[in-house]
């Protein structure tokens, strides 16, 4: 498998793209404006302790106070003879309001959240990840050969203080003493600056920055097993050189400034491989395809067979439609960065041979996903569930925003229901004003139906009403907006409504030819539609139209000549 890394540098963000040949399988963006906080390390106070939730308000000087949960606080040592019982200790034992505390943040803000906050804090570095409150040593699970566990954890033995914990990275596998024992101590003097900073300054303030994008790409992502990582700008490829010789001397040659004046994301197909994973539909090369619903904590995902028709069996087809499903919902997954509970409908299988096998195949799939994915088996109601752990946002919320007409559901009201909100509206109007004609401003779509085929809708509108009504289109009004523009007697409204007189001479753009009638053409003003005889044909043009003829929903008029 080739492995690229792409990092596209515009005018005021980094983009990277991850590839596994060829296909996408991570994004990741950073606006100058809008740098990652996820990482950052702050001196807060304590802003409201709740023990009803187990949980703590902190100010760390963010616009929303930041949350910490009971089981994220680490206790202080205790200075009497009798054991502490941890688990029995509510937030109230530990948190009180007005105190300084030392948080991280590990997760950002997303929406109406605040960001969540921990208390024991992680340095990560190029091969280690220092972990100052406790002491302890970890070994990446990833790194499975026994006797490099083994040596790993006794090499890191040797310089750890006994104060401090340490989780050796993947990244060290085969490392040698002397390059851990640097990442070490690069580690352990960021955490003395940070511990100088505690001594002094406001509360809250900011103690410890995350790296930029471009940073932490080359510190967690450049590895061995990495083709080559290629970046579109001569400035930043200097950068990025000059710490891979101190993060990864021995990959240096991997990095690479990408010179082709075409570009680097248009050459490798980024942004239509993006589009189509923000689509709600993925299709196979087999022609089965996948649904994605995406909630903010579930996300539930349907395999369908679609145009896959299989050549054995039908048991055969589902379990080969299956399979290939398990591998683009892995990919599709990490792409889209989707976290919480998420839910596969897997067409039904009859073998419980083969559902392990699917199981299976997503694990595989899984293990080159940096982020931990826990499956847990099909349900009794024969769903596959699993659990995604969320460290940044979705990509539909980096790249997309709610519609706020549909608010997120995909469906809004349709133009008829609005058209009937608009017509209640309309009447509360009329009920309140006691002048013979109005003129009135809604969406052009939405009085278009008002209006009705030659004026029939407005006819019965104002039978009902009682009043003689102007409708005009007006652009910038939503679709269940009506604006009152004036009131008075049908001679005086009649002669603001009309955008046109009988005898003028305007030039208009012909925008469709007339249903009834295709040899003329329709064009508007400001909604109010003017019926061009002959003019059918000229579509998209612009032609000057002597007015003929006025009425109060339409006027008719007659090609003079092309403009």
């Amino acid at each position: 498998m080739i492995k690229e890394i792409l990092v596209n540098i515009g005018v005021n963000e980094i983009r990277v793209a991850i590839l596994e040949d060829g296909a996408l399988v991570e994004f990741s963006v950073e606006k100058a404006d809008e740098q990652r906080r996820a990482g950052n390390i702050y001196r807060g106070k304590v802003k409201n302790v709740l023990p009803g939730m187990q949980a703590a308000f902190i100010d760390i000087g963010e616009e929303k106070n930041a949350f910490l949960y009971v089981d994220d606080v680490i206790p202080k040592e205790n200075e009497s003879d009798t054991p502490l019982d941890f688990k029995s200790l509510s937030i109230s034992d530990l948190l009180r309001e007005g105190q300084e505390i030392i948080v991280q943040m590990i997760k950002e803000p997303i929406g109406t959240k605040g960001a969540r906050v921990v208390t024991q804090i992680t340095l990560p570095g190029r091969y280690l990840v220092l972990l100052p409150s406790v002491d302890y040593i970890g070994i990446s699970r990833r790194i499975e050969d026994e006797a490099e566990r083994e040596r790993l954890k006794g090499v890191v033995a040797k310089f750890k203080a006994p104060d401090v914990g340490l989780i050796v990275r993947t990244a060290a596998e085969e490392v040698e003493a002397a390059e851990l024992q640097s990442d070490y101590e690069f580690l352990i003097n960021i955490w003395k600056k940070i511990q100088k900073r505690v001594k002094k300054g406001p509360s809250p303030s900011l103690l410890y920055k995350d790296h930029d994008l471009l940073y932490r790409v080359l510190r967690d992502y450049l590895s061995k097993d990495i083709h080559r990582l290629l970046i579109d700008d001569l400035e930043n490829y200097a950068r990025a050189t000059d710490l891979v010789k101190t993060l990864a001397p021995s990959l240096r040659n991997k990095v690479q400034l990408y010179g082709d004046q075409h570009p680097l994301f248009d050459s490798f197909n980024i942004d239509a491989q993006l589009e189509k994973a923000l689509h709600r539909k993925v299709w196979l090369d087999s022609g089965a395809y996948l649904v994605f619903d995406q909630t903010e904590a579930l996300t539930v995902i349907d395999v369908n067979t679609g145009k896959f028709t299989g050549t054995i069996s039908l048991e055969d087809t589902v379990f080969q439609t299956n399979l290939m499903a398990a591998t683009q919902i892995a990919r599709q997954i990490r792409l889209r960065n989707l976290a919480g509970i998420i839910l596969i409908d897997f067409i039904d299988m009859t073998s419980d041979a083969e559902r392990d096998r699917v199981i299976e195949k997503l694990k595989t799939e899984f293990e080159r996903d940096k982020i931990k994915a826990n499956i847990l088996g099909f349900t009794s109601l024969g769903l596959l569930e699993l659990t995604r752990k969320k460290v940044k946002q979705s990509l539909r919320e980096i790249l997309q925003v709610e519609c706020e007409y549909c608010e997120g559901t995909g469906y809004r009201i349709s133009i008829e229901n609005l058209a009937s909100q608009v017509l209640r509206v309309i009447q509360q109007i009329v009920q309140k004003n006691p002048d013979e004609a109005l003129l009135l401003s809604v969406n052009p779509q939405v009085g278009s139906l008002l209006i009705g085929p030659s004026g029939v809708n407005l006819e019965k509108i104002e039978h009902n009403l009682n009043k003689t009504l102007f409708i005009k289109g007006q652009e910038n009004l939503s679709s269940n907006q009506v604006k009152l523009i004036a009131s008075g007697s049908k001679g005086e409204i009649e002669a603001l409504a009309l955008p046109v007189q009988e005898g003028i001479e305007v030039e208009l753009r012909i925008i469709e030819s007339h249903i009834a009638n295709p040899n003329d053409g329709i064009a508007r003003i400001e909604g109010y539609i003017i019926n061009i005889e002959g003019a059918g044909s000229y579509i998209g043009r612009t032609i000057k139209v002597l007015i003929t003829k006025t009425f109060r929903t339409y006027a008719k008029g007659k090609i003079l000549n092309l403009v």
